[in-house]
């Protein structure tokens, strides 16, 4: 038996095969292109490797091809009877993620890392702020998400990943000088990392070095192909920099060309958050947005989030039918119960539904009652700065301007210095 990159012993007497699961897990942590087409090396290599079987999956989950998923999991389950207890404890973890059973696969997630610790495929689960913690809708979870990468700390080391993930917790609970240290010495390791690469977006706008953190992000992003699964989200963080820096015609030119529905090949949890956010913020800016495109984003919420449940995804769905005028898509949302964060989601469309009937008081008053544990819906500190340029846009409106600048100045200073909400 052989190990894997990360000491692991895998189910494998083939060295080809094993390097080519290297290869996909290390694409897969990086979001790099190519990462199916590792993993089904792999297995041409060797057709009963139950892991790359699972990786596969994995990534096919990412790219919203559930019947792809449910092919290459029962592959890995019908070759499990002969593999280790780490294995098999692997594939049940997975699984359980698979089928979106994330309670339960957190708790599995927990309980694999106390014995397997350098298990990352596995570890990887409960990291990011989509992850199975950053999804959880449980109040604490950035403190939750930085304590359990910390944990993980005597076993990677410098690992590039490791350092990666631990600098976007750090981040995310404003440990900047922390998070720059790891962020750097991570990209050194694996320039390749989109995630890295990513992270250090998040430091820049952090850090409010807009103009820099453009340069490099562009400059980046160039030799990213576009098929990779953080394309279209590193896209974004270069619309919203140039939306907020008044490049207006190239903030355009990244909706139509990398972002949109019509255009990108990234997840479909990305294409429609990516592309209401962007859309809402250059609103909320002030600028004109075609009603047919928000027609059309409430169309594709629609078809690839049918149900609500997923908070992050309703709150942003909740914007685009709010704004296409689709009032029954939007009452379904506020109506349902799904979800571990559906009493914020609730509020929030509410808020959005307000907003878009001109009530901005009772609007701001919704926007106000999510403000004090929106990191719940999951995302980025970056990405709920919608939620917070929605309620500064209501107190705008609703003849409130001093007050607007106070919360800007308080939870987002960056705001007021970028006129990132008009009449501010």
């Amino acid at each position: 038996m052989l190990d894997d990159a990360y000491g692991n012993p895998v189910g494998t007497h083939s060295v080809e095969a094993r390097d080519a699961y290297d290869l996909g897990i290390s694409r897969f942590l990086g979001a790099e292109p190519r990462v199916s087409d590792a993993f089904e090396a792999a297995i041409n290599a060797d057709e009963s490797f139950a892991l790359a079987h699972i990786g596969l999956a994995r990534n096919m989950q990412l790219l919203a091809q559930p019947d792809r998923v449910k092919a290459s999991l029962q592959q890995a389950r019908s070759l499990a009877s002969g593999l280790s207890t780490r294995e098999r404890s692997h594939i049940n973890a997975s699984a359980l993620l698979l089928e979106g059973k994330a309670g339960e696969a957190r708790t599995a997630v927990y309980e694999h890392v106390e014995t397997w610790p350098a298990d990352v495929m596995i570890a990887q689960m409960c990291t990011s702020v989509f992850g199975l913690i950053g999804f959880s809708g449980l109040p604490g979870r950035e403190a939750e998400q930085l304590a359990f990468i910390s944990r993980l700390s005597q076993h990677y080391g410098d690992n590039w990943w490791f350092r990666t993930q631990l600098a976007f917790a750090q981040l995310e609970v404003g440990q900047l000088v922390a998070a720059q240290a790891n962020i750097e010495a991570a990209m050194v390791a694996n320039p390749k990392s989109a995630h890295t690469a990513h992270i250090r977006a998040h430091l820049y706008y952090e850090n409010m070095e807009d103009k820099e953190g453009l340069s490099y992000l562009s400059n980046w992003c160039k030799n990213y192909d576009p098929s990779a699964t953080l394309y279209n989200h590193i896209c974004w963080h270069v619309g919203i920099w140039s939306l907020e820096s008044g490049d207006f015609e190239g903030m355009w030119h990244v909706l139509d060309t990398n972002i949109s529905p019509e255009r990108s090949q990234g997840p479909p949890l990305n294409v429609m958050t990516d592309t209401a956010a962007l859309l809402f913020r250059a609103e909320l800016a002030g600028l004109k947005v075609p009603i047919e495109r928000w027609k059309k984003l409430s169309a594709y919420a629609l078809a690839r989030f049918p149900k609500p449940g997923l908070g992050f995804a309703d709150v942003h769905a909740a914007i685009a039918h709010s704004r296409s005028g689709n009032r029954d898509a939007l009452e379904v949302i506020i109506d349902s119960n799904d979800g571990p964060v559906s009493d914020l989601t609730k509020t929030l469309a509410i808020g959005y539904r307000e907003m878009e009937d001109g009530n901005w008081s009772m609007a701001a008053e919704q926007f106000c009652e999510a403000m004090h544990d929106h990191a719940r819906i999951g995302g980025s500190n970056a990405q709920r700065d919608l939620i917070d340029y929605s309620l500064a846009a209501c107190l705008v409106h609703d003849g409130r301007r001093q007050e607007a600048r106070t919360l800007l100045s308080i939870m987002r200073p960056r705001a007021i210095a970028k006129e990132i909400v008009a009449g501010l």
